[in-house]
């Protein structure tokens, strides 16, 4: 956002003295304006590395016309703000030099200074707006920098980080899969913040979010009066990733029988509004995600082959959190420190056994779920180190439901065994007897995970 201390640099541009003394005393009035004054055409363009935001520029000068100096300027910086002021009320050239690229036309009669200080005012909200704006961009780019936004040392993803030095390089369609809760979304915005379009548009939509009769609306937009309730015509997300990034989030829920439309507005680069009957090209690039395998979906006739190979394009599979081993810690250290300086709170640690409690946990909802578990920790402890007891864990789930995580073996022996050593108050002779194994698999075990923690 601007700084209220830096003044708006002004350039009045006027050969009539009387007029030139009175646009620059109107403009003097704010003392954050910075007032420079110019009897010719010329004398503004060669003045124009003082970088004016703002010009008011006579359409008669002795040297050029208005038309040839607001040329000029655009050329020079199309971001400045032109005003033309002129003696005649002519609207045919109004509209020309409105057309050409200035931001107003006044005609000069009684009302001048008032139309000149609310037109000045108007500007300054919207270079205020448009800064903020770009602030805001350059933050979120920051923010999603690869190595900021991701984190992790394990091989699974150092794999995901190899591919994402691919993706960010081309304009290839990306499909990501992964579990719910393991940042499929953070992946794709560090793709787009990160690559030739990040100073464009990011579009997330989510298919499972918008009920099926209102997706090809919400996808493609409609025309006034395309249906009951259309009253306006409305932009589909297609068109407002124009030049951006387009993030279709699980696609896998999309309707089957929207799946074509969206197959020809991939294959055309064009889509076709709602109620309307001229289509709209796109230049927009899509990325998409889903938990479920759409192989799987294909077979089973519930998503279309040709869109499948369609949307493929360079997959990256985000590894469930159960898989990443120490990347447990580094993820808990990262969100312990980020909730604590967003909350004002003294700085905390984990305890020992509080890592070792989080390693030995499966994380269905992966890191969403982790990030939760850790800002709860970090309000329940009256301690600044979490400790074992702070970590806390939904309840386990029971039946066949345990089956449901998809563990390795060894995950699903360390969990099994963890149980029972809390059960059992770690009494490891008693643990080995009642699981029928050798202790020296419990120290083992117990061993590998004493120099996780420590690492």
């Amino acid at each position: 956002m601007k700084s209220k201390f830096k003044p708006t640099c002004i350039f009045v541009v006027e050969d009539d003295p009387m007029y030139q003394r009175m646009v620059k005393y109107v403009m003097e009035l704010n003392p954050d304006h910075q007032v420079h004054v110019f009897s010719t055409g010329q004398e503004c363009i060669q003045s124009l590395h003082l970088n004016p935001s703002i010009v008011s520029l006579d359409y008669s000068l002795p040297d050029m016309t208005g038309e040839d100096v607001l040329k000029k300027i655009k050329n020079y910086n199309k971001d400045i703000s032109i005003v033309i002021l002129s003696s005649q009320q002519d609207v045919s050239t109004a509209v020309k030099l409105l057309r050409e690229g200035a931001y107003d036309y006044i005609t000069k009669d009684s009302e001048t200074n008032d139309r000149l200080l609310h037109t000045i005012s108007r500007i300054k909200q919207q270079d205020d707006l448009k800064e903020e704006v770009s602030s805001l961009k350059e933050e979120l780019q920051v923010n999603y920098k690869v190595d900021k936004s991701i984190i992790g040392d394990s091989n699974a993803m150092q794999n995901v980080f190899s591919l994402l030095e691919k993706a960010v390089k081309t304009n290839i369609t990306i499909s990501i899969t992964g579990e719910t809760g393991t940042g499929k979304e953070v992946i794709a915005k560090s793709i787009h913040y990160n690559s030739s379009r990040k100073k464009e548009p990011f579009v997330a939509v989510n298919m499972s979010a918008i009920p099926k009769e209102l997706l090809e609306s919400e996808l493609f937009g409609h025309e006034k009066g395309a249906f009951t309730g259309a009253n306006t015509r409305k932009r589909g997300m297609f068109e407002m990733a124009n030049k951006g990034t387009l993030f279709l989030d699980e696609i896998g829920e999309m309707d089957i029988n929207l799946q074509a439309k969206v197959l020809r507005a991939l294959q055309e680069r064009e889509i076709l509004r709602v109620g309307a009957e001229k289509p709209i090209s796109f230049d927009a690039r899509v990325i998409v995600a889903t938990h479920r395998n759409l192989q799987d979906e294909v077979s089973e006739g519930n998503f279309r082959e040709d869109l499948f190979y369609r949307l493929l394009g360079l997959p990256i599979h985000l590894p469930p959190l159960r898989d990443r081993g120490n990347d447990i810690i580094l993820l808990a250290n990262f969100f312990l420190k980020s909730f604590t300086k967003n909350n004002e709170l003294t700085t905390m640690k984990f305890s020992k056994e509080a890592k070792s409690k989080l390693l030995s946990y499966a994380f269905p909802g992966n890191v969403r779920e982790l990030k939760a578990i850790i800002e709860l920790a970090a309000v329940l402890t009256n301690e600044n180190e979490i400790s074992g007891n702070d970590i806390r864990f939904n309840s386990p789930k029971k039946g066949t439901d345990f089956l449901a995580d998809e563990m390795t073996f060894e995950q699903y022996k360390k969990l099994i065994v963890t149980h029972f050593l809390k059960k059992y108050d770690d009494d490891i002779d008693k643990v080995a007897l009642k699981l029928d194994i050798g202790k020296s698999t419990i120290y083992r075990m117990l061993k590998n995970e004493k120099d996780s923690v420590t690492n």
